[in-house]
């Protein structure tokens, strides 16, 4: 069966993007580029379940952007870890709000370690909560897409621009190649799920959240070197494109990861420039030492 065609095509583009009447699960809903995703889809009009592990400020955000945006955002504690947990977790969201059209498997972590030295408990949380968690996530979410039929919902990962660049100076090895694997994931899933929903990922560059804020301020003075704008990215410019891969607008669009493309083109220019530049500045030194 060719991928559904949604009833309103011909609409005024702007409606394209209106999520009235959708139901979103965000996992890693509470706080940085989830907690942007949660607000964005709230905003769109979608009601959104925001899934948390710990965060102790889950339900007060909740509350707080149901204020602000007049959509429904309810906290779900769970555990992506866990197939089981999640399992439910996403069951019970489908219960409560009578369907689910969109799931953003965002919940992740991120390690820096010598290659050498990863211990085995090292790697495998890195990929139980990035890789292990998005497939349980996407599965769980899968079957409720399937059993709304055709058109039957939009799954989302997030990954990173790390799953195709090699990040500097941090060495991260394990995150990096749990964020290919989930790249690939989307991919494979597109091509499965063809008959009843849209699989797509967003990897996103260096943004300023608090996983972000936790390293050396010269690596992210290094890293704002590395893309065209000069600097890193606020959360919230990462809605839009979120609300596209959601709505209606992106309805042509599955087994798709631009915006990986877009920022590794942006990183991969800045880098050459950067590059020269540093070439530059040394044979200046060389010619005037000479």
């Amino acid at each position: 069966m060719p991928l559904a065609k949604p009833p309103n095509a011909s609409s005024p583009v702007l409606s394209q993007f209106q999520l009235d009447g959708k139901v979103a699960a965000v996992t890693g809903g509470a706080r940085g580029i989830g907690l942007e995703v949660t607000r964005a889809l709230a905003e769109a009009g979608a009601k959104v379940a925001l899934v948390y592990t710990s965060s102790k400020d889950a339900e007060e955000s909740a509350a707080k952007l149901t204020r602000e945006t007049g959509s429904t955002v309810k906290a779900y504690k769970s555990d992506v870890r866990d197939k089981d947990t999640i399992t439910a977790t996403i069951d019970q969201i489908a219960e409560d709000f009578g369907r689910l059209d969109i799931c953003v498997a965002n919940a992740g972590i991120a390690t820096h370690h010598d290659s050498l030295d990863y211990s085995a408990e090292q790697w495998q949380e890195i990929m139980k909560v990035n890789l292990d968690g998005a497939m349980y996530t996407a599965q769980a979410a899968g079957k409720i897409f399937k059993k709304q039929g055709p058109g039957g919902g939009s799954m989302i990962f997030t990954a990173s621009v790390s799953a195709t660049l090699v990040n500097v100076p941090q060495k991260q090895a394990a995150y990096n190649a749990s964020k290919a694997a989930v790249v690939h994931l989307a991919k494979c899933l597109a091509v499965e799920w063809v008959d009843f929903g849209r699989v797509n990922c967003i990897s996103p560059g260096f943004i300023e959240t608090e996983m972000i804020a936790s390293h050396p301020k010269e690596w992210r003075d290094h890293w704002s070197l590395l893309v065209p704008a000069g600097r890193n990215a606020d959360p919230a410019e990462l809605k839009g494109a979120y609300v596209f891969l959601a709505s209606d607008a992106s309805s042509y669009m599955t087994g798709k990861s631009h915006p990986v493309l877009l920022v590794k083109a942006a990183l991969t220019n800045r880098r050459c420039q950067y590059r020269d530049r540093r070439r530059l500045h040394t044979a200046m030194n060389l010619a005037g030492s000479d």
